[in-house]
């Protein structure tokens, strides 16, 4: 018999079994502890990165200036020794030339842009449009930079391809001066934005910074309701370890040039701290947040951090082989879009602009720095190489490094790059080892297989898009999933990350 007091007695006393459905509940509590491990995980990946970007940007200031020395060197004195390789120089001791040709002319241009007048202008406008200013900003450096590096290998390439083939490009010269025109460009936009987050900081109501910071927000609903595959996440992670390493060192421009207004007044600088901590912190805050809620609405594992962090260390190991394709350097700025020329060349502008050298002990001081720059840049790569053997061998791809299997890349047949490979074999490399960046030759000599490793190679650590409970599933489905792009194919700068294949 139906009444409201049998009804509101059964509401009172009925019960339910959670574990009729312990799957569900079981994948809802691993799902909050996949949310709990991503600030650690992430951080460890972000860690790593912003270290190799860092290894890749003190590279230009050390390293980079001895190499093009000593190319010098072996081209003044190459008369005294005949000519015994039908090259002047080898193809990386062209390629350091070139790259150091293009800091010290986009250095000396830099000087004609005020930096002065700029920073008035800029002051002069209102704050939402100095917003939308700063907005478009970031989306042309991300165009700049998916474009700069290939403006970059376009000219290495055309530089150090063999004389014997048939020509097939524009010519030296006008890759030049497009690598001129670009890194040029893209530092006065790095000093553009600079510049603007200086305006912001020295606001009196600090409207623009707070208006800046939200901005970071907005990312998050722009990002977490889209779906993500590991590729795309993977993506997306290279280039927020970019995009933090950058403001580092925008905010290190920043207090540079308040320092320098204030007479470098140490009191001033914890004026500027609180500002600083929050640009950080709302960065870090930004992307916990949202990769917490993309791994979570894609079903993703907080282990894929682990595989990043792998792919990016076994492009560092690959890069140290002795028949490595290209320079480390060139292999993170294809990997994360980070390309450290345009920011170099802004930071040595900033830098002697603001700080004037006079007197011997002045410059005995720059000599000691440039000694500590040296030695920092030393131990960071000893510490990374490390590291990176670590993970590689904790991913258990320390295999791959030395017996590499050439596949075919998507998009490309496989006769085709089985051609390339044979056109690479026979030329010679320098006397210290060393081997060019563009072409690498095979040693048949040798005992053991001759390899070739590329620090963006094509057929390593495949990662299958599919969830870990459709392993059991029959082999006509694996062989359509592994057919997939895996991680170390994807270096299109990550400034796609949002975009859905």
């Amino acid at each position: 018999d139906l009444s409201l007091l049998r009804f509101i007695s059964a509401e009172l006393t009925r019960g339910y079994f959670l574990e009729h459905n312990e799957a569900k509940y079981t994948e809802r509590r691993e799902r909050v502890y996949t949310c709990m491990r991503i600030p650690k995980e992430l951080e460890k990946l972000m860690f790593f990165g912003i270290f190799l970007c860092l290894d890749a940007f003190l590279y230009v200031f050390t390293l980079l200036p001895l190499r093009v020395f000593l190319a010098m060197f072996r081209f003044i004195t190459l008369p005294c020794y005949g000519l015994r390789d039908r090259r002047l120089l080898q193809p990386a001791q062209v390629c350091d030339i070139l790259k150091g040709v293009i800091l010290v002319i986009c250095y000396f241009m830099m000087h004609y842009v005020d930096y002065s007048m700029m920073y008035h202008l800029i002051r002069g406008q209102s704050v939402i449009k100095l917003y939308i200013i700063y907005n478009m900003l970031e989306v042309a450096d991300r165009l700049f930079s998916s474009f700069g590096q290939d403006i970059l290998d376009a000219l290495y390439w055309t530089a150090t391809e063999p004389k014997e083939r048939k020509r097939a490009h524009i010519g030296v010269i006008p890759h030049f001066f497009m690598a001129v025109l670009y890194v040029f460009l893209h530092a006065i936009l790095i000093m553009v934005q600079a510049t603007t987050l200086n305006v912001a900081f020295n606001s009196h109501n600090k409207s623009l910074l707070t208006i800046m910071m939200s901005n970071n927000f907005v990312e998050i609903k722009g990002s977490v309701f889209k779906k993500f595959e590991k590729n795309n996440l993977f993506q997306m992670s290279n280039s927020d370890i970019k995009e933090r390493f950058t403001n580092y060192v925008l905010l290190l421009i920043v207090c540079l040039r308040n320092m320098e207004q204030f007479s470098w007044n140490p009191d001033h600088l914890w004026v500027l701290f609180p500002d600083v901590c929050m640009v950080v912190a709302s960065e870090i805050a930004v992307d916990i947040v949202k990769h917490a809620f993309i791994t979570k609405f894609n079903d993703i594992t907080a282990d894929v951090y682990s595989e990043y962090r792998a792919s990016l260390a076994f492009d560092l190991v690959s890069s140290r082989q002795k028949n490595a394709y290209t320079d480390y350097s060139d292999s993170v700025s294809r990997r994360m879009g980070f390309i450290p020329l345009p920011l170099a060349v802004l930071l040595m502008r900033v830098v002697t602009s603001s700080i004037k050298v006079q007197g011997v002990l002045a410059y005995v001081c720059v000599v000691l720095f440039y000694c500590g720059l040296i030695s920092l840049k030393v131990l960071n790569s000893i510490v990374l190489l490390g590291k990176s053997c670590q993970y590689v061998k904790e991913a258990k791809m320390e295999e791959k490094l030395f017996n590499p299997v050439l596949t075919a890349t998507p998009g490309k047949p496989a006769g085709k790059q089985q051609s390339m490979f044979k056109s690479t074999q026979g030329i010679s490399t320098d006397e210290n080892g060393s081997t060019p960046v563009t072409n690498q030759p095979v040693h048949q000599k040798e005992n053991v297989p001759s390899l070739l490793v590329t620090s963006n190679s094509d057929q390593f650590l495949t990662t299958p898009d599919g969830e870990e409970k459709d392993i059991s599933q029959d082999s006509s489905e694996l062989k359509h999933r592994s057919s997939k792009k895996d991680l170390l194919e994807i270096d299109r700068f990550t400034i796609c990350g949002n975009r859905i294949d």
